[in-house]
């Protein structure tokens, strides 16, 4: 028995304890409630989205780019026509190809966030040794980090589709290229305006360049880190790719996940089961359990003819776009010396922008039956292509170049658009993202084929004018392949429409004749 006073003594012992219990619970759940917020702020879409679309604009946002060829012949860097043709620019294609691979596995090993700061680092460094740095070899290690830049452009557009549900996919992707079709135009009319009416030295517009890739840099910072990616850290239970036949859809993914379900999802992670414990145990046997998967991936979606031939043209045509589009400066400023001529690379790539918009923007418009006539479109528009390469090859009025380009970076985004569209249309985001990055590689492989023979000093080493001879002459060759082709199915659709109908009227013809016979034989027995 406790005497009152000791009855009291507990009593006060008692009160502060369930006051600090209150206390405690009550700053419990305000890390909750604060926890919480910040997930739903990470995982709701436009908040990523926003700065992922910043990201992307100041990327864009280079108004030195259209004025690299002259900057690099110019006093700045006093390097020769030769050298940056034959000895610089070609480091680019061999950077892009050595990188892409690694790189779009790394991409979405890493979730995509520490690949984005990558290139964000890369294009720093570029633009730093472009400004103060001086030599062959220090522009060639200028295009290598530039090879890198465009080597990671996978991990700007896989990012979004990692933090946002399926139904946001095609909204946040206009989004996203929007504002990097916004940032390039008005880079290239800014470049322009301040070389052609304020007499801006070509150093300053890479100045203003370098604080763009700064900021895009410093965007990077904020955007959220996924907690899924399309292959390798996957959300489903079995943590492998969907069947052959199955279009990716995880869980949950009409909605952001709950506080509830992340916390659930953590306790779990706090008590491994033993199917992950033996996944984290084999991290190597879990990695060629993907690489498999992806090799059986790539055999299916390659089995459809379909496929397979606007895949073809997509890594035929793109090599010849990539090559044409790293060279195209140099002749222009064949064409007209910028030390003596004025120079509006700037104008006409804010125009061949805007137009390649326009021109993709009506392809939602085109009611024709792609399956019939794509490769048809295919071989028409490659022999434009190749029409204005000549163009420029034959013309030595810098307008005509100028218009032929144009032309050229039109009629390639109608047909990528198409092509993309119809790769796209049947394939899941896991396959399509496989069947880009497969046919970007085939397509880099074909580019430094190319570069080796043609432009390399080590092989032909060719003028610039004669390339452009070639890369015309290479459209051709695509025309040739396509148009081919399309006479092929028109003319097996005409013979097959038109034993469709003979076995149709055969058909009709017999169930005439059948019905006269039944006729005939009930008026017998009448």
């Amino acid at each position: 028995m406790r005497s009152p006073p000791e009855e009291q003594e507990a009593a006060e012992e008692t009160f502060p304890l369930e006051v600090r219990k209150e206390e405690l619970q009550q700053t419990s759940f305000a890390a909750e409630a604060m926890a919480c917020w910040k997930q739903e702020k990470s995982s709701t879409w436009t908040f990523p989205t926003l700065i992922l679309c910043l990201y992307g604009f100041f990327y864009m946002m280079k108004p030195s780019e259209p004025f690299l060829t002259p900057y690099l012949t110019g006093p700045d860097k006093n390097l020769t026509t030769d050298e940056v043709t034959n000895q610089i620019l070609p480091v680019w294609t061999y950077s892009y190809l050595a990188l892409l691979f690694p790189v779009f596995l790394l991409t979405d090993y890493l979730r995509y966030k520490p690949v984005l700061l990558l290139q964000g680092i890369s294009l720093i460094v570029t633009w730093l040794l472009l400004l103060f740095a001086h030599g062959v070899l220090a522009m060639q290690v200028v295009e290598f980090f530039y090879g890198m830049v465009t080597a990671t452009e996978v991990a700007y557009y896989a990012y979004i589709y990692s933090v946002v549900s399926t139904n946001r996919y095609q909204r946040v992707t206009s989004y996203c290229r929007s504002s990097t079709l916004a940032a390039a135009t008005v880079a290239a009319v800014l470049g322009q305006l301040l070389v052609s009416l304020a007499d801006v030295s070509y150093f300053y517009l890479n100045a203003i360049s370098l604080a763009s890739v700064a900021l895009a840099f410093l965007c990077a910072f904020f955007l959220p880190m996924p907690q899924k990616s399309m292959f390798f850290h996957r959300k489903d239970a079995s943590q492998s790719l969907p069947g052959p036949d199955k279009v990716a859809a995880p869980a949950g993914s009409d909605r952001p996940s709950s506080c509830q379900e992340d916390t659930s999802s953590d306790s779990a992670g706090r008590s491994p089961t033993p199917q992950q414990q033996a996944g984290n145990a084999k991290p190597w046997n879990h990695m060629l359990r993907v690489l498999v998967q992806l090799s059986k991936d790539l055999r299916d979606c390659y089995s459809s003819r379909k496929l397979l031939y606007w895949s073809l043209w997509w890594a035929l045509a793109t090599a010849g776009f990539n090559q044409v589009l790293n060279y195209i400066q140099v002749l222009w400023d064949f064409r007209a010396p910028s030390h003596s001529s004025a120079v509006y690379n700037g104008a006409v790539e804010a125009l061949a922008t805007f137009l390649s918009s326009v021109t993709s923007f009506l392809v939602q418009y085109m009611k024709i039956n792609w399956d019939l006539f794509g490769e048809l479109a295919l071989g028409i528009f490659s022999a434009v292509d190749a029409g204005s390469l000549f163009l420029m090859h034959f013309s030595t009025n810098i307008w005509a170049c100028y218009a032929g380009y144009l032309i050229f970076k039109a009629c390639y985004m109608l047909l990528l658009t198409i092509a993309t569209f119809q790769i796209a249309i049947n394939l899941s985001m896991e396959r399509y993202a496989l069947m880009f990055g497969f046919n970007n590689f085939i397509a880099l492989v074909i580019q430094t084929i190319l570069t080796v023979v043609v432009v390399d000093s080590r092989g032909l080493g060719l003028d610039i004018v004669t390339q452009f001879l070639i890369y015309g002459s290479y459209f051709a060759v695509i025309h040739g392949i396509f148009m081919i082709r399309s006479i092929c199915v028109l003319v097996s659709s005409k013979c097959k429409r038109k034993i469709a109908r003979c076995c149709k009227e055969q058909l009709n013809h017999a169930e005439h004749q059948s019905r006269e016979q039944i006729v005939t034989g009930y008026l017998t027995r009448l």
